[in-house]
């Protein structure tokens, strides 16, 4: 990990080394698709991301915003990941509320489990009628 400012590395390999994504072609993709944003402005995956860059990405139905505060281009473990980055407080509530929405939600097909049967079949044809 590096804490000099004038340090900097590609962002696909930061996301990577901070553990967001859990392989780096996972993370490339993310940057292509345009779900990861530097300051703002949306960006290729060799774009590099330097101490003190403000970094907004979405991971499935999570979404963060990080402050970087250290560079690392390779993987180490998670305490050491954690020291890279500084999540917003704006991200956490707005991830926190999320998920409460989420444990809130009942999933229709959780009710499910396996093959229809037969009586499953005739209560969807007379609900369709």
């Amino acid at each position: 990990m590096d804490q000099d400012p004038g340090a900097k590395t590609r962002i696909d390999k930061w996301l990577w080394a901070a553990r967001f994504y859990k392989t780096r072609s996972l993370a490339t993709d993310a940057v292509e698709g345009g779900k990861v944003r530097i300051n703002g402005l949306p960006i290729k995956p060799s774009k590099d991301v330097r101490n003190g860059d403000r970094v907004a990405f979405s991971n499935g139905p999570v979404s963060r915003e990080v402050i970087v505060r250290g560079i690392a281009d390779k993987r180490g473990s998670a305490p050491v990941a954690q020291q890279l980055y500084e999540e917003t407080a704006e991200s956490i509530a707005a991830r926190e509320q999320a998920a409460d929405a989420r444990r809130l939600k009942v999933e229709p097909a959780a009710e499910r489990h396996g093959r229809p049967t037969k009586r499953d079949r005739r209560d969807y044809e007379r609900w369709r009628e």
